[in-house]
């Protein structure tokens, strides 16, 4: 078994963390798999929503360290550890305008919580511990958590998480906005891919404008967002999926959406 598995079936592209054994903390070879099977996906016309999970009882316990520290290392060795290899992950996201939900199940533990920070929505198991934890081993979040955990709580109550290390378990995570939803354990898996199959049958011209356009405005003023949503919206008017979509409004039926 490998550990990493990266598979495509109806639609949906699955990032399984397949090292149980050790709380499928990652190791170099992991984090090159998973940014190859994020670039695989982003121009895979079969591949509509994405899913995140781990194998057996946790999510992700983050680096595995002894891969991490193995070898005498260099204060360049040690940045381009983070900036050539793990950072690898977060900025083959950022260019991934398709749906990415990530199933906790378990533990979620620095790097690991990062990692499911900077997927689109969180679902977790009523489980599920999540902790920035850097700090508890003298460290600090290295992989994304000082970026994207204040836009989901907020600059004061990220850096009590972060200063602390403190867990949030899966109804704090819902309360804090970290998650979208709890499930029970042994629904969880079922209830992303219900989730994930809505999205997958849904327009995908549309849904990665959508998500293009939210992470676009974040980042410039209202006139400018209206403008960009001018042009997404001509173009999403023009494609046969909108067609198709109206037609299927006024015959009373689901639509069938192509892509196109």
């Amino acid at each position: 078994m490998a550990d990493l598995e990266y598979q495509v079936r109806d639609g949906i592209g699955t990032i399984l963390l397949n090292r149980p054994q050790r709380k499928n903390a990652f190791t170099m070879e992991m984090i090159d798999q998973w940014a190859a099977a994020i670039r695989s996906a982003r121009f895979d016309p079969e591949v509509r929503v994405l899913v995140l999970t781990g194998a057996g009882d946790a999510f992700c316990s983050g680096v595995d360290l002894d891969d991490f520290t193995a070898g005498e290392k260099s204060v360049l060795d040690h940045k381009n550890v983070l900036t050539e290899r793990i950072h690898q992950v977060a900025l083959a996201l950022e260019d991934f305008d398709k749906p990415v939900l990530a199933a906790v199940n378990g533990v979620a533990v620095g790097a690991g919580m990062d990692m499911a920070l900077m997927c689109d929505i969180r679902f977790v198991g009523e489980s599920a511990r999540l902790s920035e934890g850097y700090v508890r081993i003298g460290l600090v979040p290295g992989d994304g958590g000082c970026y994207f955990l204040p836009r989901l709580v907020g600059t004061a109550k990220a850096l009590e998480l972060l200063w602390t290390g403190d867990f949030v378990d899966a109804a704090t995570a819902v309360e804090l906005g970290i998650a979208s939803r709890s499930y029970p354990d042994d629904e969880l898996l079922e209830q992303t891919y219900a989730f994930a199959r809505r999205l997958a049958d849904g327009p995908p011209v549309a849904i990665r404008a959508i998500k293009r356009t939210v992470h676009q405005s974040a980042r410039t003023d209202l006139r400018t967002s209206l403008d960009l949503i001018s042009s997404h919206m001509a173009v999403v008017q023009s494609t046969e999926d909108s067609a198709e979509a109206m037609r299927a409004f006024k015959e009373k039926r689901s639509p069938q959406f192509h892509g196109r």
